[in-house]
Formats: structure tokens, C-alpha cells, sequence
């Protein structure tokens, strides 16, 4: 007997999977966010937190590269590129993570939303691309909105907090300019890999020097923030595989969906006004950036397949 055909999906199927898959990926960034913030609160050291989440991330991690690329993918060329790319990332890691203990679930979460604003002006600085008046002016108007989730007046700015967050922010977009600069040798699973392995390192040097013991329930938790890195990761990965990035980053801004429901049901906390029209403008200033970008690249290639043709 012939076995039966494995079904092709169309366009709009795949890109319905991506975006699925890219909201599934907020949420598990959103329960991990939540976890930090609750296991920084029962008295866990930073540096252990941050030991759990990337060791921890190894499971879903290992299981996706056996099933799909299979460890020779974890064969590289740039170790050089590999260790700055994870110097920069644990630097916002770390950040972020003492951010989310200072501030309220929601407000972390949206000043996130910030990176795409540096990523625009490291791309100018490290990488030298060229960045029009346009998206020079959606990254002032994003600022303004990060000015407006601050709330920059007396007694109302946490200073210490919006600092850190903002911070990571900054820390995610140098990640994202380092894989930039790596990644047309280093493929996805093996650049997070590294990331993972640099992560764990870091945390386990940090615990010799401090650790406290969780209780059973703690303990539970912190082995959650590694499961959520690590599926939110792969998700992020698969929408990235199966459907093109400006249709589905568009949907990272529903992390601060699920933030602001983790936030009400676990600590009874809304969002400040502020936020949301903060959140609102920078996300609006990160969306049209994006949509330059996309314009940008598709405008080289056709200019790249022209001149292939014509020689």
C-alpha cells in the first residue's frame, strides 16, 4: 500500500501557524517573566534565577535539536562571535530580570518594547546602515512614548527600575545587532544553544558565592522559568521557520496582554493608565520602524536580482 501524502500547507495556513506560533512564544515569556518577579520576591538570588533559566532551558532545547537539526548543528565557526553575542544578552538577562523585581509586571514588560528603538540606532552605529529621516523620527516618537510610561515626574519615576529596564532593552538590541553579524554562518539553534550554555555558566558562578535553598514549591518555579525560556525560545524560532518576520513580530506586542493578566491574577495589580499609552506609542514607533526595514530589505533584493539578471 502507499502510505499517504504528507499534507502541503498554503501560504495563508503557514503564516496562520507563525503567528500562532509567535503569540504562544509571548506567553511563555510573559509566564517567565511572572516567575522571575514571584521567585525574586520568596528571597531567591538573582544569579540562581538566572542558573535555573538557562539550565533548565536545556530540555526543551536539546529535545528540538535532536528532533530537527541534530547535534552536529552545535559545530561552529565563530567563538569569538558566539561570546560576545552572550556577553551582550546576559547583560540585559541581568538587567531585565533585577528590573522585573523593582517594578510592576506590566510596566517591565512594555518598557521592553524600547529595543527595536536602540536596535535602529546600534544598526547605524556598529553596523553602519544606512537609517532615513523616517525611521530616525519613529525612534524619537518611541522615546517620547518610553518618557510617557516613565512618568518622569516627582515621586512617580522609579528611577532605579525604569533604569534597568531600559537597560535590557538596550542589552536585547546589541543581541540582536551581534546575531546580526553572526548568523550568516551560524544557524538559529546553534547560536541559542551557546547563548544557553554562556547563561548557565554565568548563574552557576553567581550561585558559588550566593545561594539559598528553595522550598519545594520555589524550586518548582525556578525549574518553570527554564521551561519557559526554553519553549518560548523554540517557539519564537519556529514562527521565524514557517512564516516571514514582519508578519509575525508585529504580534510581540501581546506580551503585554498576557503580562497584564499574569499581573491582575497574581498580585491584583492593574496597569497605569500611562503605560498602556505609553506602550501604545512605542509599539506604534516599533511597528512602522519594522515596516521600513521590511521596504529596505525587499528594495535590495530586487535591486540584487536585477543586476544578476542583467549580467
Amino acid at each position: 500500500m502507499t502510505p499517504p501524502a504528507t499534507p502541503v500547507l498554503d501560504d495563508r495556513q503557514q503564516i496562520a501557524r507563525g503567528i500562532a506560533y509567535r503569540v504562544l512564544a509571548m506567553a511563555f515569556l510573559a509566564c517567565l517573566s511572572a516567575a522571575v518577579k514571584w521567585c525574586g520576591s520568596r528571597g531567591v538570588p538573582l544569579f540562581e534565577i538566572i542558573f535555573f533559566r538557562n539550565a533548565f532551558a536545556f530540555l526543551p532545547l536539546g529535545l528540538y535539536i535532536w528532533r530537527t537539526t541534530g547535534f552536529e548543528v552545535l559545530k561552529t565557526r565563530r567563538p569569538v562571535g558566539h561570546l560576545v553575542r552572550s556577553a551582550v544578552g546576559l547583560t540585559g538577562m541581568v538587567c531585565g530580570f533585577a528590573a522585573l523585581q523593582r517594578l510592576p509586571l506590566t510596566e517591565a514588560t512594555a518598557l521592553q518594547f524600547a529595543s527595536p528603538l536602540f536596535m535602529t540606532a546600534l544598526s547605524a552605529l556598529i553596523l553602519h546602515e544606512a537609517v532615513g529621516r523616517h525611521r530616525w523620527a519613529a525612534v524619537v516618537v518611541g522615546f517620547v512614548g518610553v518618557l510617557i510610561m516613565a512618568r518622569p515626574s516627582p515621586g512617580h519615576m522609579n528611577v532605579e527600575g525604569v533604569s534597568l529596564a531600559l537597560l535590557s532593552a538596550l542589552g536585547a538590541a546589541g543581541a540582536m545587532v551581534a546575531i546580526r553579524q553572526i548568523s550568516a554562518t551560524e544557524r538559529g539553534p546553534t547560536i541559542v544553544f551557546y547563548f544557553t550554555l554562556a547563561g548557565t555558566l554565568l548563574g552557576a558562578v553567581g550561585t558559588a558565592f550566593h545561594w539559598v535553598t528553595p522550598d519545594p514549591l520555589t524550586l518548582a518555579m525556578l525549574v518553570a522559568c527554564g521551561l519557559f525560556g526554553g519553549v518560548g525560545q523554540l517557539f519564537l524560532t519556529e514562527a521565524l521557520r514557517v512564516a516571514p518576520v514582519g508578519v509575525v513580530a508585529p504580534f510581540d506586542y501581546t506580551q503585554l496582554i498576557w503580562a497584564a493578566a499574569l499581573s491582575l491574577l497574581i498580585w491584583g495589580e492593574l496597569p497605569h493608565p500611562m503605560t498602556l499609552v505609553g506602550a501604545v506609542v512605542v509599539a506604534a514607533s516599533g511597528g512602522y520602524i519594522l515596516h521600513r526595514e521590511i521596504r529596505r530589505y525587499r528594495r535590495a533584493t530586487q535591486i540584487s536580482l536585477t543586476s544578476s539578471v542583467d549580467s
